[in-house]
């Protein structure tokens, strides 16, 4: 006999009232988020722009309704005058308020990769298409109070940015955002809710204070020539001597130490570069992608040609920035 069922329901009759509204609100939002699209470009019509009173709203309503019955009961021709200018007044804000975000359009630039460990940034355009400016327009991921807020120009654009830091390595789909104003009198509180299409790359990241990178392999047919050194760090680099060619100077390097030093050409030709996963050392998993990936950023500012062997991936040699990004996305899938 199965007694889940009864288990669960006896735990949630246990439950005090404001814990079953809040599981309850939830269940309705999950299925509620399940059904929008998932799309970089959202166009915001009266089909997706949700309004309701804020609580200075609910304030402003018992107020005209005191007033009202207070007008009625004593007669008062400037007490009925009173309240419908008021009221009058916030009707025209609640008109104001859902046509500022109506009609507006929320496009999400494709996201920047990064390290685990850092932000996340989102940058969002707004596009206005109207000949009237937009005002107090905030973003923020949602369920979270962490807003940019941007006023859109007429006829123009204007960005925002926001922020979020991934748990872990690998693609990370972009969390749910909303969009709202209060503009013009606060009384009511326009919004959205968008989920956008887009992922966002993290890379391993790397390890602080990496070991020299590992000695070259000869290349197939070579041999190990006797000038090779078979231990110790593969650089493919000399001190730079009169006469080398422009073209062979390491500029990363002279940027970052005032050191000139060439391209050891010989060198490079009797060996290779291999960055091995297997060949790191006793270390777990993450931290073996650690140290490739500081590896890799190591021998890309060198300006060395380098392969990545993954287990099921292999990288032949390569230098430059697609070589760098390429054994930077397998690292952060492996």
């Amino acid at each position: 006999m199965s007694t889940a069922p009864a288990a669960s329901t006896a735990d949630a009759a246990a439950l005090p009232w404001w814990a079953l509204r809040a599981r309850w609100q939830q269940r309705v939002r999950r299925w509620f988020y399940a059904r929008l699209p998932r799309t970089d470009s959202l166009q915001l019509t009266q089909r997706n722009v949700y309004i309701l009173p804020t609580r200075a709203g609910w304030m402003l309503a018992a107020t005209l309704l005191v007033l009202l019955i207070a007008s009625i009961n004593y007669q008062l021709n400037l007490g009925y005058l009173l309240t419908f200018l008021l009221a009058g007044c916030a009707a025209a804000g609640m008109v104001v308020c859902h046509g500022t975000l109506r009609g507006l359009g929320l496009h999400l630039l494709p996201p920047t990769p990064l390290f685990a460990g850092e932000l996340a940034v989102l940058e969002i355009k707004l596009a206005n298409q109207r000949r009237t400016p937009r005002y107090a327009i905030g973003m923020a991921l949602l369920d979270t109070a962490h807003w940019s807020w941007a006023d859109v120009p007429a006829q123009g654009e204007a960005t925002v940015q926001i922020s979020f830091k991934p748990t872990r390595r690998g693609l990370h789909p972009v969390p749910a955002l909303t969009a709202e104003t209060r503009y013009p009198l606060g009384t009511f509180r326009v919004w959205t809710v968008w989920r956008p299409a887009a992922q966002v790359l993290v890379y391993p990241a790397p390890e602080a204070h990496p070991p020299a990178l590992p000695p070259g392999e000869p290349r197939a047919g070579a041999g190990l020539a006797g000038g090779a050194r078979s231990t110790g760090e593969f650089d493919g680099v000399r001190a730079y001597q009169r006469g080398d060619p422009m073209k062979l100077v390491v500029w990363k390097k002279f940027a970052k130490s005032d050191e000139l030093v060439s391209r050891d050409t010989e060198h490079m030709q009797r060996q290779e570069l291999w960055l091995d996963f297997a060949r790191v050392g006793s270390l777990d998993v993450e931290a073996r992608l650690a140290r490739l990936t500081a590896w890799v950023l190591v021998a890309d500012a060198a300006g060395l040609d380098y392969g990545l062997r993954l287990p099921g991936v292999e990288i032949k040699p390569d230098s430059g920035v697609v070589q760098r990004l390429k054994c930077l996305e397998a690292l952060a899938s492996a």
